[in-house]
């Protein structure tokens, strides 16, 4: 029976170094490691191209090779026979393969050798099994289980701040997954921010990672999953990630200081980008390729979940709310500043951007009025805000300043009357400084 490309993924993790031959124009062979032998579809592959060897040099004068790869659970070994097509040096294959090459390089010490300059496509001609006798490896937990699993445990939710707490708990009864993050994307389009988060001793809830920066940003910028099976100590992979304005204030992102696997899987409704689900493990190769098949699908069925609980419309009118006691002890001092929409309060960070200018909004009319009672419906109409004119994430930014507010100033608070309706509610007196 012909073997398929696909049934080989397991061989393709960089688990063990691959061996490339080839050959010059006049037959002088060539045999070498290859960093990466990356599946690319049914039938191709990519290899890393680092540095300018005699296995590249031969290619492109004699665009043949055969690359032997082995399976890490039953050291079986394969055979293939590739054809040279082409080099990739930006885009979504070229970004998935650097950021599983960071965690090859620091398994191997080569951490200032590995930086990858290519993909190099090939067209995999044929397939052979080395050595039939050898049993294959045991096969891994179905993911297809585990991904019905995660529904059975994910439910219907009927919020998006339920929605965003019980899809990264769902996660753990499906996928054994203990550390993840749901990070949304910004009404600008250029950062994410983190809705909610599992496992970790800090929320981290508003932390930001700028698009195309690590792996979050990365997945979000090319649409595209990636993963590492490996520790990394690549800056570019590991917990700090950047933020889209390193001088602006900062909430840490909340990941582990260690990571040995990583997945980030952008959530994708249609053609439009709703934000990543981030998952790390301290295991190595904790996420199988099946797995990432797996959570793809989950994270399309989440965004559409998003999408749709976004769309519902709001109650007309605010709630009216019953008198409360006059807010007593020492005022708490609220300073904003209008350049990023940043809050500050007694002199500590709480939140900046939208929710930012949504919370002082909120805080200046109930000064003038005593107001207390709003609705989503005139907040999206008042020009104060820095709303987009496409898109809505209005009400997953509230969730974020209700739960900055919680952990953070708990002395205010935003407490949900009705779909798309909240109440502000203050336990001290308020001094207000725009700065």
């Amino acid at each position: 029976m012909k073997i398929s490309l696909e049934s080989l993924r397991p061989c393709l993790d960089g688990a063990i170094p691959a061996v490339v031959a080839t050959a010059s124009p006049d037959g002088t062979p060539n045999v070498a490691y290859a960093s990466q032998v990356h599946y690319v579809d049914p039938e191709h592959v990519a290899l890393s191209f680092q540095f300018f060897s005699k296995t590249r040099e031969n290619v492109l004068a004699h665009p043949y090779a055969q690359v032997q790869v082995i399976e890490p659970g039953s050291f079986r070994h394969f055979r293939l026979k590739v054809h040279y097509l082409r080099t990739e040096t930006s885009g979504p294959l070229f970004e998935t393969m650097k950021a599983q090459l960071a965690g090859i390089a620091a398994r191997t010490g080569m951490a200032k050798v590995f930086a990858l300059r290519g993909a190099d496509v090939y067209r995999v001609l044929d397939i052979e099994n080395v050595d039939p006798r050898l049993l294959p490896a045991p096969a891994p937990p179905d993911a297809l289980l585990k991904l019905r699993r995660t529904f059975d445990h994910l439910g219907a939710c009927n919020d998006l701040a339920r929605l965003a707490d019980r899809a990264l708990a769902a996660l753990t009864h499906g996928f054994g997954i203990r550390h993840a993050l749901l990070a949304m994307l910004d009404e600008t389009g250029g950062a994410l921010y983190t809705l909610a988060s599992l496992g970790y001793p800090a929320s981290g809830v508003g932390a930001e990672v700028a698009l195309g920066e690590g792996l979050i940003g990365v997945a979000a910028r090319e649409a595209i999953p990636v993963r590492i099976n490996h520790h990394t100590g690549d800056y570019t992979y590991h917990a700090a990630l950047h933020v889209a304005d390193p001088a602006s204030p900062r909430i840490p992102l909340p990941v582990l200081a260690n990571p040995h696997s990583q997945i980030a899987v952008p959530l994708i409704h249609g053609e439009r980008l709703v934000g990543v689900l981030y998952a790390e493990s301290e295991q190595n190769a904790f996420f199988s390729h099946a797995d990432e098949d797996a959570l793809v699908v989950y994270g399309r069925h989440l965004a559409a979940l998003i999408v749709q609980l976004a769309a519902l419309p709001d109650d007309a009118e605010p709630a009216l709310a019953a008198p409360t006691p006059t807010p007593s002890g020492a005022p708490l001092a609220v300073r904003y500043f209008a350049h990023d929409h940043s809050v500050f309060i007694d002199n500590d960070y709480l939140i900046k951007g939208v929710a930012g200018s949504i919370l002082w909004t909120l805080l200046n009319e109930h000064a003038a009025s005593g107001r207390r009672d709003f609705c989503n419906r005139e907040l999206r109409r008042d020009p104060r805000l820095p709303l987009p004119d496409f898109g809505d994430n209005l009400e997953t930014r509230l969730i974020l300043l209700q739960r900055r507010l919680a952990e953070r100033c708990p002395q205010i608070a935003l407490e949900k009357t009705g779909r798309g309706r909240f109440r502000l509610e203050l336990a001290r007196p308020l001094h207000l400084n725009a700065a």
